[in-house]
């Protein structure tokens, strides 16, 4: 059920904001372990740098994460929050490193100090007893706000995918260029992402991203770093 006081002109601003880069949620300052691929030398250009950002988008996301998220779209948009508040919890005990649980929950943080002023909001701000991670709190956000399940999935994988890829161009470095044409590669991997999440049960969604888990965890004690995570 989706709600229905959204007109196809305020879901459409409403996924805008969601995946602006000036939605004040901290994204800029985590790189999800590619800043220990760089320093490892796993990426090294902008070939390694799409192999890195696809793999962690359709190999880790689309088939662990993404299908929880969805779920917790639904609930919202059904308005069930004991669903919302479970889902939640298994979204946070999924994180594989001090690191990545942090990222989540602080960014989930400042997503969910966004409730009490956005206008659809209202519904989410009852929900006090929710340590809230960042992809929950955008699913539930996105679905009481009226946008669509694509769209709203869509603009919630193009801001990790954006985010990514600004990574890889100031700590590989890439040029602005080789920057946009890795956005444009992406876009067709972010369709297929939202495919296999979409096909993808709750119930049976898993990853075994032992390399990205190790990489986030030597980003801990990094010697030199830009990023959070």
């Amino acid at each position: 059920m989706q709600p229905t006081h959204a007109t196809n002109a305020d879901a459409i601003l409403a996924a805008l904001h969601l995946a602006s880069p000036a939605l004040p949620v901290g994204g800029f300052a985590y790189s999800q372990g590619l800043e220990q691929a760089i320093e490892d030398r796993w990426v090294t250009d902008m070939q390694s740098a799409y192999v890195w950002i696809r793999d962690g988008l359709v190999l880790n996301l689309a088939r662990q994460e993404l299908p929880w998220w969805l779920a917790c779209y639904q609930a919202a948009a059904d308005q069930d929050w004991v669903r919302v508040v479970q889902i939640n919890e298994h979204l946070h005990a999924l994180r594989e490193t001090g690191e990545f649980r942090l990222e989540s929950v602080q960014m989930g943080h400042s997503m969910a100090k966004l409730f009490a002023q956005w206008p659809q909001g209202q519904s989410l701000v009852a929900l006090t007893e929710i340590v809230w991670v960042y992809p929950s709190a955008y699913a539930a956000l996105a679905a009481v706000s009226g946008v669509t399940q694509d769209l709203a999935l869509s603009a919630y994988l193009w801001s990790w995918v954006e985010n990514q890829v600004l990574a890889a161009v100031k700590s590989v470095p890439l040029g602005q260029i080789e920057g946009q044409t890795l956005l444009h590669r992406l876009k067709g991997d972010i369709v297929t992402a939202i495919g296999v999440a979409q096909g993808t049960a709750p119930e049976v969604a898993g990853s075994a991203a032992f390399g990205l888990a190790i990489t986030s965890a030597r980003h801990e004690t990094q010697y030199s770093r830009l990023f959070r995570s």
